[in-house]
């Protein structure tokens, strides 16, 4: 008999992955439920966006390519149980990385955004979508949270919700949290990358998204900075890596090329990075690094993740939590103008569940 009233009470719960950054910030996060039924899927669209992906030719976006083999990769490595597309279930709270293509699947259910990383600098394509009704994927990350489709987001810092109530996002539902892969950069200092005392060079795929990027230009800006100094450059995971080596070889043919491997790491060993719209310059601003970035350095300083020594996919757990002892009516009339605030506030017992759970897992942790 108690058996069962334990399963009655387990919740189905989706998380939603994207690239290995996203799909890894769903996993921490996912930790944190122990006793409810946890599914994980790929990044996903519906209609023809889903013929599109299947047909390859979205092989360039989250929704496929090498992203979806990587996301599908590390789920069975990490034996976390797949529902693709989440149509095996009814979900009772959905956590994904991202809302530019927002499932239809999804938007019964309780649902809570959590900020990727960096977006993307706002363009003429923002404000076509935010405007004239364009898609919002058509602007890339820029339009992060627009949809207003979900219960919550989740953000990096108190400086990222300022920018996200400036492009017109509810104040009431973003919470600061911090955010998973960013949020202990010092982590990083204890590592084996072989070399020190470098300029790093973090390269984008700007191209392989369709985007412009004048790359020879960029490769000279860095070398410039480099000063004479060892050049090392980090290649984004989705570049095709020939022609990226080659375009460096020909301007910097003393440069070293990592095509893989562990970039927060080269950071930490780094004494300057440099990069173009990349995520990783937070990890660079966070341990002090000397950073150049296209966005203004200070502004990022500004937005810098908050740096929590790792609990934050604690704290976007509880989020979730709170959501759950609301009913489903509840939570969206609050989006509708109800009283929203004081819900967002972490309950005991949530606060007291996810507390239980995080000690736990660091006590696991300093067996090893």
């Amino acid at each position: 008999m108690l058996q069962n009233q334990t399963e009655a009470k387990k919740r189905n719960i989706l998380f939603i992955g994207g690239s290995l950054n996203q799909t890894t910030m769903m996993h921490e996060i996912s930790k944190h439920f122990e006793n409810d039924d946890l599914y994980f899927s790929p990044y996903y669209g519906d209609g023809y966006i889903h013929l599109l992906r299947r047909a390859g030719i979205l092989d360039f976006s989250i929704l496929g390519g090498k992203f979806f083999e990587t996301t599908m990769r590390y789920l069975e490595e990490n034996n976390l149980k797949i529902d693709y597309r989440g149509l095996q279930r009814k979900y009772d709270l959905v956590f994904t990385c991202q809302d530019l293509i927002f499932p239809k699947n999804i938007k019964n259910s309780r649902v809570i955004l959590v900020q990727e990383g960096m977006t993307d600098p706002e363009n003429i394509m923002y404000y076509l979508v935010k405007y004239l009704g364009f898609p919002r994927y058509a602007a890339s990350t820029s339009t992060t949270g627009l949809s207003d489709l979900y219960d919550r987001f989740c953000v990096a810092s108190e400086g990222y919700k300022e920018h996200f109530i400036k492009k017109g996002i509810k104040k009431e539902k973003l919470v600061v949290t911090g955010i998973p892969n960013f949020d202990n950069c010092e982590q990083f200092l204890r590592n084996e990358f072989p070399h020190k005392n470098f300029v790093l060079v973090a390269t984008s795929d700007a191209r392989e998204t369709l985007k412009l990027e004048n790359r020879i230009k960029f490769i000279k800006e860095a070398i410039k900075i480099a000063g004479g100094r060892q050049l090392i450059f980090k290649l984004h995971p989705n570049e095709k890596v020939e022609r990226a080596t080659a375009e460096i070889k020909a301007l910097a043919p003393d440069a070293i090329i990592y095509p893989t491997g562990n970039i927060n790491e080269m950071i930490a060993n780094a004494d300057v990075l440099v990069t173009q719209y990349s995520s990783c310059s937070y990890v660079g601003l966070a341990l002090g690094k000397e950073v150049h970035s296209y966005f203004n350095i200070e502004d990022l300083k500004k937005m810098l993740p908050l740096q929590n020594k790792g609990t934050s996919a604690r704290s976007i757990a509880q989020v979730g939590m709170s959501l759950l002892e609301m009913s489903l009516d509840e939570v969206k009339g609050s989006n509708n103008g109800g009283t929203t605030s004081s819900k967002i506030n972490f309950t005991d017992k949530s606060k007291s569940i996810s507390e239980t759970r995080l000690n736990r897992s660091l006590s696991t942790r300093e067996k090893f």
